[in-house]
């Protein structure tokens, strides 16, 4: 894992612990430990609970490498690729309206089994879907290559009936992973969140 993958999951995430980072580093908690206490040695980030945040420092060293990390990135690409992820985004955010309210106002208590399978597979053929656009994305743009594993672990853990990596923000769950990466799109293109949202492109 490099540095800079290591420090936007840190900013990504908001606050971290081991546990927090390893699943999306492909590593182990202790590892995964060992990576942070390097960061705090060196002053990328600092205490916070029990577990870490970027400090001024590391947000200063993270904002120099996406600078250099960017700069190579075809933008006629990415931004084709861009578009064709928010083709899809709509549809992410449709099924887990779906997974949290029956309907406007009513929660997903989650007792309805059919209605469920019903909204996991719309998610399993949207998994499908995007897939091979997430693995092109990782030739466009390197630091992307881990999200098609990501998203993946996330949909097989699904598909194993722990309905928790649907959404559940603490995890590395499928929309938490689909979030990041719509994150990382936004920062590659040079693009905005604000100017994405006035676009209609939120998350």
């Amino acid at each position: 894992m490099s540095e800079l993958g290591l420090l936007r999951i840190v900013e990504l995430k908001g606050r971290v612990r081991a546990d927090d980072v390893a699943t999306p580093l492909g590593v182990g908690a202790e590892e995964a430990g060992e990576l942070l206490a390097g960061l705090l040695e060196h002053g990328l980030v600092a205490p916070a609970g029990a577990g870490y945040r970027l400090s001024e420092a590391g947000r200063s060293r993270l904002a120099l490498l996406l600078a250099e990390d960017r700069a190579p990135v075809d933008q006629v690409l990415l931004g084709l690729a861009y578009d064709e992820f928010c083709g899809f985004n709509g549809e992410l955010k449709a099924i887990i309206t779906a997974w949290q309210l029956k309907d406007a106002s009513t929660p997903n208590d989650h007792t309805d089994a059919a209605y469920d399978a019903g909204v996991l597979e719309r998610l399993r053929a949207l998994h499908a879907q995007v897939l091979p656009l997430v693995e092109r994305l990782g030739m466009i743009a390197p630091r992307l290559v881990g999200y098609a594993a990501r998203l993946q672990h996330a949909c097989d853990q699904v598909a194993s009936g722990q309905t928790v990596w649907v959404a559940r923000p603490i995890l590395d769950s499928y929309h938490t992973v689909w979030f990041e990466l719509h994150e990382d799109l936004i920062q590659l293109s040079g693009r905005t969140r604000l100017e994405e949202a006035v676009a209609g492109r939120a998350h």
